[in-house]
């Protein structure tokens, strides 16, 4: 599986849910996309990942001018 263009090998299955909170993910500051497809969060629980899988993880920041 390749995430944030990192190969990773995945150790057991799981799904996308489990995945990011084993790494630490706040999962009300990001978005993920699974395959060139944004995933819904209330999918993520339902998604179990294949090692052919290409994820790309991007967290939302805050911020503005001065």
């Amino acid at each position: 599986m390749q995430v944030n263009g990192v190969s990773i090998s995945l150790e057991k299955p799981q799904t996308l849910l489990e995945f990011l909170n084993e790494k630490g993910y706040n999962l009300h500051r990001i978005a993920v996309e699974r395959n060139e497809k944004i995933e819904a969060k209330e999918d993520y629980a339902t998604i179990i990942l294949q090692d052919s899988d290409v994820i790309e993880i991007v967290s939302f920041m805050g911020g503005g001018a001065c």
